[in-house]
């Protein structure tokens, strides 16, 4: 495939070759096609100043430049940014596709400061694979792209990475807010629907054929702001359906789900239903396929309701499943797992 920043796509060190360049002199503005896990994918409109801007806040954030592992698709937003990264400090990425598997990538980073970007999913296979260890060389660990759940994080900086919690979107170059406090000149505010709004060097000029104009962009995600000025995320507006008449947040329920002995891993959703309206449906990956008695409905139900949330948020039904449908980039794809709920 021939490389191209627009759409950005093509191996790895073919875009880095195109990078190199673009960093050092400026040009037209990347495009980025979203991944559609909720709907039409998007191409995004990413700028010279936006995207370095971004680029270089996080190294201001980080400590200092430094050697990065791309182990993310290099033609989304957070897989482009570490070979931006590479290019404005002068460093040559470890490629995890090129080595055996991720620890062996791991291993070839060899200057004095490394980092890696990952996703809650390759963290969670690690901690299951109990090897948490090979990331404790690592002077930042970026995680992002998806909620992770707070007992793996936990589970990780006890180990001794350097976790760092990444908010952000391709409209915003990546990740643009670390451990709920925004890079240098980004700003963040909720909106009067709860809705987590963001303004900054760092915004996109718009989508393919409608430019961007306004000061704020809304992300479509709910959160709040504490008292100490760090943002919390609460799941995205859609994750929150009506179930009966009432309000499922259904990463609440998927948190408590993780949680169950038994379950490997979980997503839930809502699916149509002539009763309910929408109906709260687990999806879930059993961490033992030989003992499957803790993942019977009745199991879970009781699980959220133990676990302090309301009956009406329990989910109606589960399905069980080999592994959760992901896009390439490693986030839940939403609209595969609504067509494995419905059915």
């Amino acid at each position: 495939m021939t490389a191209s920043l627009a759409p950005v796509s093509g191996e790895p060190r073919a875009l880095l070759d195109l990078l190199r360049p673009w960093v050092r002199d400026g040009g037209d503005p990347l495009v980025i096609r979203t991944s559609g896990s909720t709907g039409e994918p998007k191409d995004v409109v990413l700028s010279h100043r936006a995207v370095l801007a971004s680029a270089t806040a996080t190294h201001e954030r980080l400590g200092g430049d430094g050697q990065w592992l791309l182990a993310l698709p290099a033609d989304g937003v957070a897989g482009l940014q570490v070979l931006v990264r590479s290019a404005l400090a002068g460093t040559d990425p470890v490629v995890a596709s090129e080595h055996d598997d991720l620890e062996a990538a791991l291993a070839a980073l060899d200057r004095p400061r490394r980092y890696a970007s990952l996703v809650p999913t390759q963290l969670h296979r690690l901690d299951a694979a109990d090897r948490l260890d090979v990331l404790t060389g690592l002077d930042a660990l970026l995680i992002g792209g998806a909620a992770i759940d707070p007992g793996l994080l936990e589970r990780a900086r006890t180990a001794g990475v350097t976790v760092v919690r990444t908010y952000g979107m391709s409209e915003t170059c990546g990740g643009c807010v670390y451990d709920g406090v925004p890079l240098r000149d980004v700003r963040m505010r909720i909106g009067d629907d709860g809705q987590v709004l963001l303004a900054g060097p760092v915004l996109f000029d718009g989508y393919a054929g409608r430019p961007f104009d306004g000061e704020w962009f809304a992300t479509s995600d709910l959160g709040e702001i504490d008292d100490d000025g760090r943002l919390h995320v609460l799941g995205r507006m859609d994750d929150v359906v009506v179930s009966g008449g009432v309000n499922v947040p259904l990463p609440a329920v998927e948190r408590v789900l993780r949680a169950v002995d038994a379950v490997g891993d979980a997503a839930v959703v809502g699916v149509d239903d002539e009763e309910w309206g929408a109906k709260v449906v687990a999806v879930v990956v059993p961490a033992d396929a030989v003992c499957l008695d803790g993942c019977r409905l009745d199991e879970l139900r009781d699980a959220v309701t133990e676990a302090g949330l309301p009956r009406t948020w329990a989910p109606r039904d589960v399905v069980l499943a080999d592994a959760l449908p992901l896009l390439p980039g490693g986030k839940v794809d939403r609209l595969a797992l609504r067509r494995l709920a419905a059915r």
